[in-house]
Parts: C-alpha cells; sequence; structure tokens
C-alpha cells in the first residue's frame, strides 16, 4: 500500500545552512521567506561537528537559537540527520567507517557518503547522533519532521569496506542457507568458482576483463538495498520511538537500492530531488530529445512510491561544483515551470534548494533562489510568484491524485540485473524513452509502476495498458499475474529479450519467452543482437500495402507463432528473416498481450498506440502543441489539467468549450496563448468532463 504525504495546503519552502552565514542575517532571511509564502525549511543534514564537535560532546545551543527564529516567524522545520557526512574525528579515529573501492582503495575524509553502511563502529555512532537530537528536539514547536540521512546511495552505490564483506556474507547465509545452495545460485560451476568455504566468498571484486560472476553481481545490489534499508531503519526506529509525533522521511531515489521497500518498512512518505537541469547537461545523441521534460519521467517513477511526495530540494537556479555539472542559468520562466512540473507529478510539499548560494565549498556555483550578494533577483521574483500562487491555489491541489490509464512497467531485479548485461539492460533504456516521448507528445499521461512480490490484478487493473519493454528477468508469478491482468480487460505489451532468466539470472532451458510464451502465444525460433556491422531489419505492418521505412532497432526476436489465435501485425521486412513474424497480438479472455521482437523506438511506438486505440483524455475539447505538456490532477469532483509549455516560443491551446484557469481566474475559450516556459492550469468538473 503506497504511502502519501498527508496535507490539507501544499506547503512551500526552502533548504536553509545556517551554519553557513552570520547569525546576524537569519532573522532577515526568515522574514523574507515568509514574505514569499514559504512556510517550511530544511536544516542540519551535513552539521554533525556542529552537534557533536567532538566524542559524546553534545551541542544543541547553535540550532536551537536557529529553531526559536524560525518558529517565531512561523516556520516549520525538517530536521536532518546529519549522518551522510561524517565529522573530521570521527573518520580519524574511526577509518573503519570509511567506503572503500572495488581496487581496495580508501575513500578518505574531505567530501560526502565516505562512509560503508555496515561497520558496526558508525551505526553505533549514528545511532548515537540520532537519540541524541530526537531527544533534544522532539518536543521543540517548530519541528516537524525528518528526514535520515541524505540522499542515500547518491554519489556512490557500491561498499567493499571489510565490513561490506563480513554482511554481505551473513545476508548469504540468511538468504540460501548453505555454500551448497550458494554455488547452485551462482552457477559456480563455471570457470571452477565453487566455494568450499564462507570466507571465500567476498562481494564482486577486480576480475581479468573487468567481468565478475552475474549472479554474485546480481545479489551483490540486492544486498547492498537490503543494507541501505537496514541502516536508515536504525535511525528511523529510534525517531518514531523518542518522537513519536514527528513524520520521517528521506530523500532521492538513487541506485542499489529499492525505495517501495524502503518505505513500506519505515518512511510516513518519500521524498525526492527535483533537478531537471541534468536531462539537458546529458542529453543524448537522440533526435529532438525531451530535455528538461524528460525529467517528468523521474518525477513519476517517485509518484510510483509515493503518490503524493515532497520535493525536498528543487531546482532553482544552475547547478555546478567546482569541479562538474556545468550549467547555464535557467531561462526566465524556467524555474516556476519546473516547480509545476513537480506539482504535476505528486509533490504537495516543495523546497527549492537552496535560500542562498554557497560562498565556500565544493557547491559554489550550485545556485539558490538568492545570489551571494542577496539583492532581489529573478529567481526570488519567480519564487515569490508562486508563493502566491501556491498560498491561492494550494488548498485546492494538495491531495489530489494523478491519472493516468497507460503505465511502463519497471522491477528492480531487471533493472540491477540489465547494469551489467549488455544482452538486455540497454533495451530499456531505449524502449521506455520511445514510449515516453511518444505518450508525451499525443498528450497521453503515463504512470511508472513497479511491480513487485506483493502486486495484485487489482492495483495493475488501474490501468487499461502497460508496457512491460524487457523484463529478462520473468517469474511464474509474474507471468500469472500479466496474464489474469489480461484476462480481465488488460492490455499488456512486452519487447525483445522478455522471460529468458530465472530469478537468479540464469538462462532458462525452454523455449523464449519462457513464463511469457503461453500469455503471447509465441516462441522464439531465432534471435540477433543488431550492432556494429549487423544491419536492423525492416518493419512492414500487414495490414498496410505500402512499403516501410521502419527499422527495428538494438535486438530482433524472429517469432514463430504456437496458438492460432495470435494476429501477426507486423513482420520483418528485410535480412534473412525477411517475412518472419515481428509484432503478434494475441487476445486473452476480455484483454489482449502484444510480444514486439525488438526494442522500441519512436516511430514504432506511435504506429502502436494508433493499432492500441490509446487516445488523450482531454482530445475531445483541447487542442494542444506537441511542446505542451499535459497532465492531470483529480480530486473526486474536479479535474485540474495542468498545461506546461517547455518551449521558448509561445504555443496557441486550442478549446472547444469555455473553460476557468485555476491561476489567474480568467474564463477561456476558443483560443489562448500559452508563453514560453508558461503555465496553465484549467478546472474542469467531472460532469462536464464526463459530458
Amino acid at each position: 500500500m503506497s504511502k502519501s504525504i498527508q496535507l490539507e495546503q501544499m506547503q512551500l519552502g526552502v533548504c536553509y545552512y545556517p551554519e553557513h552565514w552570520p547569525e546576524s542575517i537569519w532573522e532577515d532571511d526568515f522574514r523574507r521567506m515568509r514574505e514569499l509564502h514559504m512556510s517550511v525549511i530544511r536544516v542540519g543534514e551535513f552539521a554533525w561537528s556542529i552537534f557533536e564537535p567532538e566524542e559524546d560532546v553534545f551541542r544543541f545551543d547553535f540550532f536551537d537559537r536557529v529553531l526559536d527564529l524560525a518558529n517565531k516567524y512561523d516556520l516549520q522545520v525538517i530536521m536532518g540527520t546529519p549522518t551522510a557526512t561524517p565529522p573530521a574525528w570521527l573518520t580519524q579515529r574511526y577509518p573503519e567507517v570509511l567506503n572503500v573501492s572495488q581496487e581496495g582503495i580508501i575513500y578518505t575524509h574531505g567530501a560526502r557518503r565516505h562512509y560503508n553502511y555496515s561497520s558496526p563502529k558508525y551505526r553505533e555512532l549514528c545511532a548515537r547522533i540520532t537519540r541524541k537530537m530526537a531527544e533534544h528536539y522532539k518536543d521543540h514547536p517548530a519541528v516537524v519532521g525528518w528526514q535520515i540521512d541524505n540522499e542515500l546511495n547518491c554519489e556512490i552505490n557500491v561498499f567493499y569496506a571489510e565490513a561490506d564483506h563480513q554482511a554481505f556474507r551473513e545476508w548469504l547465509k540468511a538468504k540460501y542457507g548453505s555454500l551448497t545452495q550458494l554455488n547452485k545460485a551462482w552457477g559456480a560451476v563455471f570457470w571452477n568458482q565453487t566455494y568450499s568455504a564462507w570466507e571465500q566468498v567476498h562481494l564482486t571484486r577486480p576480475t581479468v576483463s573487468e567481468s565478475p560472476n552475474p549472479h554474485q553481481a546480481l545479489d551483490e545490489k540486492r544486498f547492498i538495498s537490503d543494507n541501505t534499508i537496514s541502516f536508515a531503519k536504525l535511525q528511523a526506529d529510534i525517531i518514531r520511538e523518542e518522537a513519536p509525533d514527528h513524520w520521517i522521511t528521506t530523500n532521492g531515489m538513487f541506485g542499489h537500492l529499492d525505495s517501495h521497500e524502503l518505505t513500506d518498512q519505515m518512511l510516513d512518505f518519500f521524498s525526492y530531488d527535483s533537478y531537471p537541469q541534468f536531462s539537458t547537461i546529458f542529453p543524448g545523441t537522440e533526435e529532438n530529445p525531451l530535455l528538461d521534460r524528460a525529467w517528468s519521467l523521474n518525477l513519476s517513477s517517485s509518484r510510483s512510491v509515493s503518490p503524493n511526495f515532497c520535493v525536498m530540494e528543487q531546482q532553482s537556479g544552475p547547478g555546478g561544483w567546482v569541479n562538474r555539472i556545468e550549467m547555464a542559468s535557467p531561462r526566465p520562466g524556467q524555474m516556476r515551470l519546473w516547480t509545476y512540473q513537480s506539482i504535476l507529478h505528486g509533490a504537495d510539499m516543495l523546497l527549492y534548494f537552496r535560500w542562498r548560494t554557497a560562498t565556500v565549498g565544493t557547491e559554489i556555483y550550485w545556485h539558490g533562489i538568492n545570489d551571494y550578494h542577496n539583492r532581489p533577483n529573478r529567481r526570488i521574483q519567480e519564487a515569490g510568484q508562486v508563493g502566491q500562487e501556491l498560498a491561492a491555489i494550494g488548498e485546492a491541489i494538495a491531495g489530489t491524485k494523478y491519472q493516468a490509464e497507460v503505465a511502463i512497467l519497471r522491477d528492480y531485479d531487471n533493472l540491477w540485473d540489465g547494469e551489467l548485461d549488455k544482452w538486455h539492460g540497454p533495451l530499456t533504456g531505449m524502449s521506455e524513452r520511445g514510449w515516453f516521448k511518444q505518450l508525451q507528445h499525443l498528450h497521453i499521461p503515463v504512470d511508472v509502476l513497479y511491480l513487485r512480490s506483493d502486486s495484485t490484478v487489482e492495483e495493475l487493473l488501474v490501468y487499461q495498458t502497460l508496457i512491460y519493454p524487457h523484463p529478462a528477468i520473468m517469474t511464474k508469478e509474474t507471468a500469472e499475474l500479466l496474464t489474469g491482468f489480461a484476462e480481465q480487460g488488460g492490455k499488456i505489451i512486452f519487447g525483445a529479450r522478455t522471460g529468458y532468466k530465472n530469478k537468479h539470472g540464469h538462462c532458462l532451458m525452454s523455449p523464449l519467452p519462457g513464463p511469457a510464451a503461453g500469455l503471447c502465444g509465441i516462441t522464439v525460433e531465432d534471435f540477433t543482437l543488431i550492432k556494429g556491422t549487423v544491419p536492423a531489419a525492416r518493419l512492414k505492418w500487414t495490414d498496410s500495402s505500402e512499403a516501410t521505412v521502419l527499422r527495428t532497432e538494438a535486438f530482433n526476436d524472429i517469432l514463430k507463432v504456437e496458438d492460432p489465435d495470435v494476429e501477426i501485425v507486423a513482420v520483418y521486412a528485410s535480412e534473412y528473416y525477411e517475412g518472419k513474424p515481428a509484432l503478434t497480438k494475441r487476445n486473452v479472455g476480455l484483454g489482449e498481450a502484444w510480444y514486439y521482437g525488438a526494442a522500441f523506438s519512436e516511430p514504432v511506438v506511435e504506429e502502436l498506440i494508433r493499432y492500441l486505440g490509446l487516445k488523450s483524455l482531454v482530445e475531445q475539447w483541447l487542442v494542444l502543441p506537441a511542446q505542451v505538456e499535459l497532465g492531470i490532477r483529480s480530486s473526486e469532483y474536479t479535474d485540474y489539467i495542468f498545461l506546461l509549455n517547455y518551449g521558448n516560443n509561445s504555443e496557441e491551446i486550442g478549446l472547444n468549450q469555455e473553460t476557468k484557469e485555476l491561476l489567474s481566474g480568467e474564463m477561456l475559450n476558443q483560443s489562448v496563448q500559452l508563453p514560453p516556459y508558461g503555465v496553465k492550469i484549467l478546472i474542469k468538473k467531472k460532469t462536464e468532463v464526463a459530458q
């Protein structure tokens, strides 16, 4: 069951670092925050040496003054446990807490996240500082909640300290029970890797050709996730005990961490850090990339954990470290646009990062809403506009849910296995981009849904169509779940390399696509990777006599129909398998199962959307250009239709009935211009939408 933030009014805030600034300016900072309609700040997550300047010596007077002043200005405070940056006295005295690279190089003091989660000493000291802080601040009137650590698994998500190897062995003992079962799960008979003593077992280590045992590598990622969750739970349990009236969250969605399990076990809701400009400085090689609009896919992933969540860090200016992450300044209007992008996708609490740009340290170019000089600027102006708008509309929007009839399916095992496996991992990103981009351009809202061991058919039936691009690892239980979804009216779409591995990552000794073969009514009689000089086959739709120029991408499964009810929708139109099935559909109960023998490109997705009959939820009354993102947040009686223009030119919106706009209160009809980086929220009562 998803956990969401529970607010009756949307909240706007900012990350604040009083330890960076003279105390003489704090009050002016808090006064100006309130003028911008901000009501919440986050503090403390990098301040361990202020709370505990030397071992077992605790001082709270500094942050007591901060919190008392915040309370004077009716600012709520989120306290961060400061365990993402251990102090110098700690790492000097207890070097065993430091993380180690796979090559055995110790990461020394001086940055952040240089510790390991497994060190008993580090856990002991983290538990102590967490308890001391919780005891001290549990009754402070300004404190409403806690952020555990900061961005777990950010910067680095692999751990190879001696304590990690030891913890991995204990985890494996609990999982497999014996070396016999471990050797079987890891296929250790291959290349003479069989283990005869637990002391021989390690996390992956440097190997010839940098090619570790793939089954060991998959278990390593599962262990890292469980170990990270255990580290966070240590703190969460203490806060629950000492400060039961405060909520608990943590921020970020990073690698080798099951954020769903993390939230289920210990959080009240999930928080995300939204930096859309990362999509623009690493745009990839695709034609006409979505750029900052692509960040909506990440926000959709966060929404899969908590339908209503917190954005603990919202980009407010150009980002940059002294040695990397060079970003241009957001254009006028972009900061506000990115704010509403987060709100559209489920954020009910949002804090800008940061109040003022740091003058010292690694992040002196990671700009806040205030510049170094503290004078008015356009980012302050935009923040003030957002604050004023949310003060007016926040009660209406808070708690409303994003609406989608289509979902992209993911699961952690395939994501983690695909990091090493070049025969299926790269296909997933390509296909997800192809689907997401086309659905965006056609204004068809889409969710991201993670399949989990306790997923039910009822949860899937919220959607009409599910896209599960390349689930190489598939269990019999997953296939049965998806069959149940199709039988009750759902449409499920698979891509190449589906169902050829078991839960350990072993290739199955059965016809592909393994457990999904019966559901799809096909097998894979041959296949080829498309790479280097090997050309991609062209694709021809069987209901069209016109020549096609569409290419299949990345991989080709050559299909064989095994069920007479299977319809061949497209065939390969070139290569040695010309004329063989490439895309099939099978009616399953009230629904359908589709199989496409390649990665999904944008042109292929565009045609598939037509075949599937997917439509925009607003196509009957809104005409939208491709440049504008459409999304809907709904209450019981009202739909709020968000329109976000990601371009630097104005776009025309067509309406065939008069509609009220939420931010301005204006009545719109026929045609309206959406300015560059502009935002509009249209109001439609459910009875109107149904007409």
